[in-house]
């Protein structure tokens, strides 16, 4: 996981491959938090262009992510989700609550509207 500020943008961007479970989720929710309070970020952007699997940890985190967003006037994007991991997120709803596009680009021109 990485996670950098893209100052501009007043934006977190999270960088999540491999596995978001609950060991996995603990980390995002921590470090994701750590630096909303630390910066004046208020949007959070997901690339889970690198994820594999996601479990009901995953939504948790993206939901607490979005509710803290909110609160900061923030919205939260996630790009690059494979057809598992949509499926999932379709699923749980979270598809109608935040954005979802292909492309970091795309996610930066979200932003600006």
């Amino acid at each position: 996981m990485e996670v950098r500020l893209l100052g501009e943008k007043k934006t977190l961007l999270v960088k999540v491959s491999g596995e978001l479970d609950h060991h996995m989720a603990a980390k995002i929710k921590e470090e994701v938090d750590n630096k909303l309070c630390s910066s004046n970020a208020k949007n959070i952007v997901f690339d889970f262009s690198g994820l594999t699997f996601m479990d009901s940890s995953g939504i948790g985190v993206i939901m607490g992510r979005y509710k803290k967003a909110r609160t900061l006037g923030g919205r939260v994007i996630a790009y690059g989700i494979n057809a598992q991991i949509l499926r999932i997120m379709e699923m749980s709803g979270i598809d109608k609550i935040i954005k979802l596009t292909p492309t970091f680009e795309k996610a930066m021109r979200l932003l600006d509207k």
